[in-house]
């Protein structure tokens, strides 16, 4: 009765773990970021660069470059690669989010100082 009791105890968090066979170096190099991608007319452009994956986190630019990306996390425990990071410059602080299916990136940008939530797409240069 003790072991069923530790098993049914350890499942969840086996759970929580990340996936072992995803490949996390997709995520490496420059990303194009359409800023409005319901304009198919504009050129409201932004760049992401990944340099370097170390575990569940990484390091690189975004927005544009010498914007430093800074408290990274990466999450893939339902089997799709999600990422998560801060960045700022002197105009506020950007949460941002995203995920990664079929080569593309989709994301979404919020800043609390300046009251808005962007919603965006990246393509990999």
């Amino acid at each position: 009765m003790k072991k069923l009791i530790l098993l049914l105890l350890f499942i969840p968090l086996v759970s929580f773990g990340q996936e072992k066979d995803i490949d996390l170096n997709v995520l490496v190099g420059k990303w194009k970021l359409d800023m409005s991608p319901q304009d198919k007319t504009d050129s409201n452009f932004a760049i992401m660069n990944i340099t370097k994956i170390e575990g569940n986190t990484f390091e690189g630019e975004f927005y544009r470059q010498g914007v430093k990306i800074t408290n990274a996390q990466i999450n893939t425990q339902l089997g799709v690669i999600y990422g998560a990071l801060v960045s700022g410059d002197n105009s506020g602080i950007y949460n941002t989010t995203f995920y990664y299916k079929d080569g593309l990136l989709q994301g979404s940008t919020h800043s609390i100082d300046k009251k808005f939530l962007s919603v965006w797409t990246a393509t990999k240069n």
